[in-house]
C-alpha cells in the first residue's frame, strides 16, 4: 500500500493522476475518513515539516497543496444523506490562516454524515464569521490553525463563537495546536479533537472525548 511519504512525493512532483489513481485503489477497501486519516493528512504534514526545515521551496508547498486539494475533491461524495440534513455545520480558517486542506476534510466528513455544510474557507475575518454565524445559526463552527503564531487570534475567534445568542458547538483542530496547551480553550467550553475518527465519534454519538487529546486534524 503506498505510504504517506510517498503520497507526498507524487504531489511534489505534480503527478496528480496517479496520486488520484492510487487513492482511488485506497478507497477500494477503505472508507474517505481512513483516507483522510492515514493518507492525506499524514502525507501533508510531512510536507509541513520539509517546508519548515528548508528542504522544499514555498512554490513546491504550493503545488503539493494544489494537488491535494484536487484528489480531495475529486473523491469526495456530494450525495447527501436525506438523515440529518438540519443539522449544520459552519467549517473555517482565521484570518491570516491560508491552509485549507483539513477544513476541506473535515467538511467533507460532515457532508458524509448527513450534515449541510457551509465551508467559508481560511483566511475569514471575524466580522464576517461572525456575520454568517448569527445569518446561518450552525449546529457546529470548526475551525483550526496550522501555525502556532495563530493560537491567539484563534482562541479569540473561540470566544466569540461560543458568545453567539444560539450557542453553537465549537470544534478547534490543525497542525499548530498539536504541539501547544490548549486546556484554556477546553475550559472556555471548546472541544478539542483528537483526529478524524475523534470528530466522527463525536458527529455520530455526541460523545466528548474523555482523555486530554491533542488535535490531529
Amino acid at each position: 500500500m503506498l505510504q504517506p511519504t510517498q503520497l507526498a512525493e507524487l504531489f511534489l512532483q505534480g503527478e496528480d493522476m496517479e496520486a488520484l489513481r492510487h487513492i482511488q485503489s485506497f478507497l477500494g477497501d477503505h472508507s474517505r475518513k481512513e483516507l483522510f486519516d492515514e493518507l492525506l493528512t499524514p502525507a501533508m504534514y510531512h510536507i509541513g515539516a520539509l517546508w519548515e526545515n528548508n528542504e522544499i521551496t514555498v512554490a513546491d508547498e504550493h503545488l503539493a497543496t494544489a494537488i491535494c486539494d484536487f484528489v480531495v475533491s475529486a473523491v469526495e461524495n456530494r450525495r447527501l444523506a436525506e438523515k440529518g440534513l438540519e443539522r449544520k455545520a459552519m467549517v473555517l480558517g482565521p484570518e491570516g490562516e491560508d491552509h485549507y486542506i483539513g477544513l476541506k476534510m473535515v467538511a467533507s466528513l460532515f457532508r458524509e454524515h448527513g450534515w449541510s455544510v457551509k465551508y467559508l474557507g481560511p483566511n475569514l475575518p471575524l466580522l464576517h464569521a461572525l456575520d454568517a454565524a448569527e445569518k446561518w445559526k450552525p449546529d457546529v463552527i470548526a475551525l483550526s490553525a496550522a501555525l502556532v503564531y495563530r493560537l491567539p487570534l484563534l482562541k479569540n475567534y473561540v470566544k466569540e463563537f461560543l458568545a453567539l445568542e444560539h450557542k453553537p458547538a465549537v470544534l478547534v483542530g490543525g497542525r499548530a495546536v498539536n504541539v501547544s496547551n490548549l486546556n484554556s480553550l477546553r475550559s472556555s467550553g471548546a472541544m478539542v479533537v483528537k483526529d478524524l475518527n475523534q470528530l466522527e465519534l463525536w458527529i455520530k454519538t455526541g460523545e466528548r472525548p474523555e482523555n486530554d487529546y491533542e488535535i490531529s486534524i
